[in-house]
C-alpha cells in the first residue's frame, strides 16, 4: 500500500518557515506589477486539454510528454494547466475582455508537468504570468524587459543575464525551419534521441539541446537573422534600442528559440550562471497569432513567466535573506486558572494594537516551562497575568531579551509601555 503520509513526488510542501520569503517575493512582484499598471486575472487550474493542444503545438515536448491529462465522469479531456499564457488566452477570449484594449494582466499559480523533478524543475511548480494583449509595438515588448529589470533591483537579485532574439514572422520561421531539417538531415547519427525526434517535427528546439556532443555541429547551423522578414527586423532593431536607451544589457543569442510553437518576433530570457542546467528564472516573448489560433479575432499579444522556486532559490545562493519573523508579545497566564484573562488581554492588544505580533499560550504546565516557550519564540516581551495581576486588574510586562525591568500596569496603559520598551529594545 502506497504511503499515505507522503507527498507526490515533484510536488512539495511549503512549510511555514519558509512561506514568509515566498510571501516577500510576492508581495515585490505585486508592487512592481502595480507601478506599471497591471491588473490581476484569477486562472483555473483545470482547462479543457484541446486548449493547450491548439495553442501549445501537438509536437512540442510538453504535450507530447509532460501534461497530466484525464478524463472526468462526463468523458471530457481535461489538463491541470501546464503553462498559464493559453489559459489566459481563453479567459480573454470568452470574457471578451478585448473589446478594451490594451490589456494589461498578471496571474499567480501552480503550473503541472510531468517532468523528471531537479533543482529548480518540480512537476508542480508556480509560476507568475504577465501578459499584454492589443499592443503590437516593440515598446510593449521592452516594457516587460524593463518591468523585470526593475523587479530584480526590488528583489536585490544580481548577475542575470539578458538574452534576446527575434523569430521573425509565421513564413521566415517556416523557412527557418526547412533549412535546420536541411542542414540536420545529412547527420542523423551524430544526433541525440531528443534531438533525431525534433528533426522534422519541431527542428528549431534542436538548437536548445544542452548536449554538449552537439554544440559543436549546432554551431555551425543556420542563422535565423538570414531568413528575418523586413517587418520583423525593423521590430528587433527598435527594441534593442530602446533597451539601450534604458541602460539595459543584453546579448542577442541567435539560437534562442523558446520551445513553445506560438511565439513570433521578440523572445527573451533572464538567466543566471548560480542554479545549474535550469538557468532561466524568467523568458516570454511576443505571440500575436495564438489569439486568431484559438478562435478569436487576430491580435497582438506579448507576455513572460517567470518561476518562484528558482527565484527563491536564487536568493537562497545569493544569500538574501529575511528577518527572522518572530512575535512581538507573549501573552501567557501564570497558571491555568487564569487562562481566560490571558485570551481577553491578548485580545485586546489584537483590537488595540494590531501593528504588533501577539502570541498566545495555549498549553498547560509549570511557568518556568511557560516562559521557555516564550523564549523559543523569539518574542521581544512577555505579558503575564496570574493572581496578583488578577487581584489587582492589571497585567506584568517583562522584557525578554533585555535586562530592563519588569513592569506591571492596567491594561489601558499597556500601549504606551509596550511602545516605549519596544522602541528601547529597537
Amino acid at each position: 500500500m502506497a504511503n499515505l503520509a507522503k507527498s507526490i513526488r515533484g510536488m512539495n510542501d511549503t512549510l511555514p518557515t519558509d512561506t514568509p520569503e515566498w510571501r516577500a517575493v510576492e508581495g515585490h512582484i505585486l508592487s512592481v506589477l502595480q507601478c506599471y499598471g497591471y491588473h490581476e486575472i484569477r486562472l483555473p487550474i483545470l482547462e479543457q486539454t484541446s486548449v493547450f493542444h491548439r495553442s501549445i503545438g501537438e509536437q512540442t515536448d510538453i504535450v507530447q510528454k509532460e501534461m497530466y491529462s484525464f478524463e472526468d465522469r462526463n468523458g471530457d479531456s481535461l489538463t491541470l494547466r501546464p503553462e498559464g499564457t493559453a489559459s489566459c488566452v481563453r479567459a480573454v477570449l470568452q470574457n471578451s475582455l478585448l473589446q478594451n484594449v490594451p490589456q494589461r494582466l498578471w496571474y499567480l499559480g501552480p503550473m503541472f508537468r510531468h517532468e523528471r523533478p531537479q533543482r529548480g524543475r518540480l512537476r508542480q511548480f508556480h509560476q507568475v504570468g504577465i501578459e499584454v494583449f492589443g499592443a503590437g509595438s516593440p515598446q510593449s515588448d521592452a516594457e516587460l524587459i524593463m518591468l523585470t529589470r526593475r523587479l530584480w533591483d526590488s528583489l536585490s537579485i544580481t548577475n542575470l543575464r539578458l538574452e534576446v532574439n527575434s523569430l521573425g514572422n509565421e513564413e521566415s520561421r517556416a523557412n527557418y525551419r526547412t533549412a535546420l531539417v536541411n542542414y540536420f538531415s545529412p547527420f542523423k547519427k551524430l544526433l541525440d534521441e531528443p534531438s533525431l525526434g525534433r528533426l522534422n517535427s519541431n527542428p528549431l528546439r534542436i538548437l536548445d539541446s544542452k548536449n554538449p556532443d552537439l554544440q559543436e555541429l549546432i554551431s555551425e547551423a543556420p542563422s535565423l537573422s538570414d531568413y528575418l522578414d523586413d517587418d520583423s527586423k525593423n521590430h528587433f532593431i527598435a527594441f534593442t534600442k530602446i533597451l539601450s536607451a534604458n541602460n539595459i544589457k543584453y546579448t542577442i543569442n541567435p539560437r534562442l528559440v523558446r520551445g513553445l510553437d506560438y511565439y513570433n518576433k521578440t523572445v527573451f530570457e533572464w538567466v543566471t550562471e548560480e542554479l545549474g542546467a535550469q538557468s532561466a528564472i524568467c523568458a516570454g516573448g511576443r505571440y500575436d497569432s495564438l489569439v486568431g489560433t484559438m478562435g478569436g479575432k487576430a491580435s497582438h499579444a506579448t507576455g513572460c513567466a517567470m518561476g518562484l522556486e528558482r527565484i527563491i532559490e536564487l536568493r537562497k545562493v545569493q544569500q538574501i535573506t529575511l528577518s527572522p519573523q518572530s512575535p512581538d508579545i507573549y501573552v501567557m497566564a501564570t497558571d491555568d486558572n487564569y487562562e481566560l484573562l490571558a485570551i481577553q488581554t491578548a485580545e485586546y492588544l489584537r483590537s488595540h494594537i494590531p501593528a504588533l505580533k501577539t502570541i498566545l499560550h495555549v498549553s498547560s504546565g509549570k511557568l518556568k516551562a511557560r516562559m521557555k516557550k516564550a523564549d523559543r519564540t523569539g518574542a521581544r516581551i512577555a505579558i503575564l497575568i496570574g493572581a496578583d495581576e488578577a487581584v489587582a486588574k492589571k497585567v506584568t510586562v517583562k522584557p525578554l531579551q533585555t535586562n530592563k525591568q519588569q513592569i506591571m500596569c492596567s491594561e489601558h496603559e499597556l500601549k504606551e509601555i509596550l511602545n516605549e520598551m519596544l522602541v528601547t529594545n529597537g
